[in-house]
């Protein structure tokens, strides 16, 4: 691909800790970095019309909360690069329930395979007394149930996903309440397919857009471990519909639901994904109905992979921009509970966005 390059002079941001130094100028064509590659195009504030004077207060935000790593995506071209309290280009840090879309997403790739369909029982593919809900209560528990988080299953087991854990609560559709038995698609994925579901993610999602990562067991659960790059990459995956490049990764109308409402009674919840601007919310580990959308100083058109700690990937279709934050959880008293979507934070963290970017 041959391209007339225009360098121009780096805009010295505060801890950046790249390797690239070559800049160029954003347009309108969405960029793609190569595979197997360190290279990523980059733009600076300055050149895409945003505010310089917003750089400093989001970089004394993003450290003064415990950040890792910050990265900005614009048309796929990094606009800014930060680490923070140790942390470093390469190393991993764990997703927390964010990589709950890359099972979404496998569970997807695994269906467009013709090996799952999401509306089918669990039971299809794994067997009976998968619970210990009665036999009719669990008969009705879909696929589509573990996407959505309306499985109808008692959360109070916390991530005791084997059968004595997954105990019965309420009819499957009836109720939506955040539970880790989504991870039982990891399982449906690999009794469907037949391969080993790490295998299988990687040939199908992480080689394909150049991810480095890796499923590690914690806390009863599999999770996945990356740096901050990956995670972009995915960003950049999911910013376009599932499209890498000139390939078709996740079906474009599979990931449409995954950012689409995915039922009545928590209308921002997708498939894995939050979804901003709707008319109400639920938090995990919390039956509280909240109206209105999740983070009012965030565009309404976002969608959101969220993890504890604040591990926070957005995107923001409108103005094609990607937004990754990774670290630990801030302090107590600016967010509203350690083990849900930290909407105080959250809220800050755009205000400081929007002061960047407006």
């Amino acid at each position: 691909m041959k391209k007339l390059l225009l360098i121009l002079p780096a805009l010295l941001l505060f801890s950046c800790n790249t390797d690239d130094s070559d800049i160029v100028t954003t347009n309108t064509t969405m960029y793609f970095p190569e595979n197997n590659s360190d290279y990523w195009k980059k733009t600076t504030v300055q050149e895409i019309g945003w505010n310089e004077d917003g750089i400093a207060p989001l970089l004394d935000f993003l450290n003064t909360e415990k950040t890792r790593a910050f990265i900005i995506l614009a048309d796929g071209k990094i606009v800014m690069e930060n680490y923070f309290n140790g942390h470093s280009r390469y190393k991993k840090w764990y997703w927390g329930s964010a990589d709950k879309t890359l099972t979404a997403a496998i569970t997807g790739i695994a269906e467009q395979n013709g090996y799952v369909n999401v509306n089918n029982k669990v039971s299809d593919y794994l067997g009976t007394s998968w619970t210990s809900a009665p036999p009719e209560k669990e008969d009705m528990i879909t696929c589509k149930h573990l996407l959505t988080m309306t499985s109808g299953l008692n959360e109070d087991y916390g991530n005791n996903i084997s059968a004595t854990g997954l105990q019965y609560h309420c009819d499957a559709g009836t109720r939506w309440a955040f539970h880790p038995v989504d991870n039982k698609l990891q399982d449906i994925v690999q009794e469907a397919t037949g391969e080993n579901w790490i295998q299988y993610f990687n040939d199908e999602l992480q080689y394909p857009i150049g991810m480095e990562g890796e499923w590690r067991e914690m806390n009863n659960l599999k999770t996945y471990w990356s740096d901050a790059r990956s995670i972009a990459r995915y960003g950049l995956l999911a910013l376009n519909k599932g499209k890498w490049k000139s390939q078709q990764i996740i079906d474009s109308d599979y990931f449409t639901s995954c950012t689409s409402s995915s039922q009545e009674i928590n209308k921002s919840y997708g498939y894995a994904w939050w979804l901003n601007g709707k008319e109400n919310y639920y938090l995990p580990l919390n039956d509280e109905e909240f109206t209105g959308s999740m983070i009012a100083s965030a565009p309404s058109d976002m969608y959101m992979a969220m993890g504890e700690g604040n591990q926070k990937l957005y995107i923001v279709p409108s103005r094609k921009i990607v937004v990754i934050r990774m670290g630990e959880t801030p302090d107590e008293e600016t967010i509203e509970d350690i083990n849900a979507p930290s909407t105080n934070f959250d809220n800050e963290l755009w205000a400081k966005i929007n002061t960047l970017i407006n």
